[in-house]
């Protein structure tokens, strides 16, 4: 008869096996869970900024928001910044939360559709967002559930965090409950003969760890679901075309703003990412269309301080493996798929990969119909954040090799027919589960120039004076809640700043 799991190994460390092993151990005590990790390997460790979806795993996993933020270095994060991708100059604002506020039966930018011409309500988005507006001020505080009926509630954040620090921290977390950790190298796995399941991974000093379900987070490698189980990759090479990533840290500016930039380049995109104690920065670009020496130069000479470290060169191919979950291994992080940092979901695809494991949870039977819902999930999920990602890319208009060639990319049909429906009258349906919610998708369209031929005709239904008082009285209370939110840099010093307690 099945059992219950018992033995739990995690091949890997780094953010991708911390979180792992911070989750399960806080939310299954009877597990034994093992984890291994050389220090000899590093880890990619750029995934710095996050989605407001982190503070979900934060809370199961049991962490203090502040005790995390001070381990960290971290800042708050409102949004990101998409400065020249709509051409040389431009810039627009991904804020989380909401949009104004919904008249009746239709969402705040149907109305703003139709009277942005009238020159008679602000123009710019992001007058409506309290996000967006706070974050273009510089200024931050987090939500105010006391207040119903102010913005000031619907504030939405996530953080920019060190990497390594993140996963140091988890470690203490999950050590405490019980997690053993191990140095070593594997270096062999062995298989059982009738059904290929892995019994146990080998140790570099001849070491045999034995357990039931296994957790690759050993990064691109895939060294258990891909070296091992031979499970395949699905390449997105030809819907998102970047392949490569350099990245170094500077030092810290006065410019300590709450938000990520993004800011393009003529073949791909710099990132920007501002912590308490320095700043992250990277070139993601496509090898086809600029060195990696010129890449680096490039990226070196945008840096707003001075490089605290050598370059590093990442080299990826942007797809996902074609089973998150074989047999007795869950891919989690890197080592089941790669998607570039545009809207930082790297780090939320671990953490929804490890929720989904803890709702799909096995026995020693390990059920097809589980791994086949799990799979049939993540491949969802991939490919909706794919195609978000790749609606950037695609409503470009900026004139370089790389970005006229992103104009002629072959859309997913799910993509084509959501643009056609923004295109025709600023419609946006979300599909199912997917992780960007509808104000996403109006921001990121709106900002990249897809502004609707019309709107729906339910605006007709209201007056236009009405819709025009709707508006500029959203616009004017946004201003006023955020005059009264202290700078980022003052919230961080008074509530979060490292190394008090």
């Amino acid at each position: 008869m099945p059992q219950p799991i018992r033995k739990v190994v995690i091949a890997g460390g780094g953010t991708a096996g911390w979180m792992a092993a911070a989750l399960l151990s806080r939310l299954a005590t009877n597990l034994d869970i093992r984890l291994i990790e050389s220090d000899e390997i590093g880890t990619i460790g750029v995934g710095e900024a996050t989605i407001p979806a982190i503070k979900t795993f934060n809370r199961l996993a049991g962490i203090d928001e502040d005790a995390f933020m001070r381990a960290t270095q971290a800042s708050f994060k409102l949004g990101i910044a998409f400065n020249g991708w709509n051409g040389e100059g431009s810039s627009y604002m991904h804020g989380f939360g909401k949009i104004g506020q919904d008249l009746g039966w239709l969402r705040m930018h149907h109305y703003w559709v139709k009277a942005r011409g009238s020159g008679r309500v602000p123009q710019n988005l992001a007058d409506y967002s309290i996000n967006t507006a706070a974050a273009y001020a510089g200024r931050f505080m987090r939500s105010r559930p006391d207040m119903p009926e102010s913005p000031l509630r619907d504030i939405a954040y996530a953080y920019h965090f060190d990497a390594g620090l993140f996963a140091r921290f988890l470690r203490g977390e999950a050590e405490g409950r019980g997690v053993r950790r191990t140095e070593g190298k594997i270096i062999d796995v062995a298989q059982r003969s009738d059904d290929g399941f892995i019994e146990a991974v080998v140790l570099e000093g001849g070491e045999r760890i034995d357990g039931e379900l296994f957790i690759d987070c050993s990064g691109l490698r895939g060294l258990l679901i891909e070296q091992t189980l031979k499970t395949g990759y699905e390449d997105w090479t030809h819907l998102l075309p970047c392949d490569r990533a350099v990245a170094v840290p500077c030092a810290s500016t006065p410019d300590f703003v709450p938000y990520t930039k993004a800011t393009a380049r003529a073949a791909g995109w710099q990132w920007r990412i501002p912590l308490q104690h320095r700043i992250g920065n990277g070139y993601v670009f496509s090898s086809a269309h600029i060195s990696e020496y010129e890449a680096t130069a490039t990226l070196l000479a945008n840096l707003d301080g001075e490089a605290l470290a050598d370059p590093r060169v990442i080299r990826f191919t942007t797809g996902r493996r074609k089973k998150s979950w074989n047999r007795n291994v869950v891919a989690i992080g890197l080592s089941g798929g790669f998607l570039e940092p545009l809207e930082s979901t790297s780090i939320h695809l671990i953490q929804s990969h490890l929720l989904r494991l803890l709702s799909l949870f096995p026995d020693t039977a390990f059920d097809p119909r589980t791994i086949d819902e799990f799979n049939a999930q993540s491949e969802f999920e991939f490919s909706r954040i794919r195609d978000f990602i790749i609606a950037h890319y695609y409503l470009n208009n900026r004139d370089e090799p790389l970005w006229r060639a992103c104009r002629d990319i072959a859309l997913p049909e799910a993509l084509r027919r959501k643009l056609d429906n923004f295109a025709a009258a600023g419609r946006v349906f979300k599909d199912g589960e997917e992780l960007f919610a509808e104000e996403s998708w109006i921001q990121v369209l709106i900002g990249q120039g897809l502004i609707p031929e019309s709107y729906d005709p339910f605006v007709d239904l209201q007056p236009d004076e009405r819709i025009i008082r709707y508006l500029n009285d959203i616009a004017r209370v946004i201003t006023k809640c955020v005059g009264v939110m202290p700078s980022h840099a003052d919230y961080v010093a008074g509530q979060v700043a490292a190394g008090r307690m």
